[in-house]
């Protein structure tokens, strides 16, 4: 069994509650709050790919 990576866990978890809050305040008729939870979700999904890159590079993924 593989060792849990905590922080890949914690990245994919906050990207889904961004992406979550997006439906939210469509839902909520908030388009600012829908931008604002999209460009956070964006930058968490980002983070983690450059994350996971910066870790392959290094040999340690």
């Amino acid at each position: 069994m593989s060792n849990i990576q905590f922080r890949f866990l914690f990245i994919s978890i906050s990207a889904v509650i961004f992406l979550i809050l997006v439906g939210i305040m469509i839902a909520e008729e908030s388009i600012l709050g829908a931008i604002v939870s999209l460009i956070i979700f964006i930058g968490v999904v980002g983070y983690g790919f450059a994350y996971r890159a910066k870790l392959r590079k290094e040999g340690k993924f």
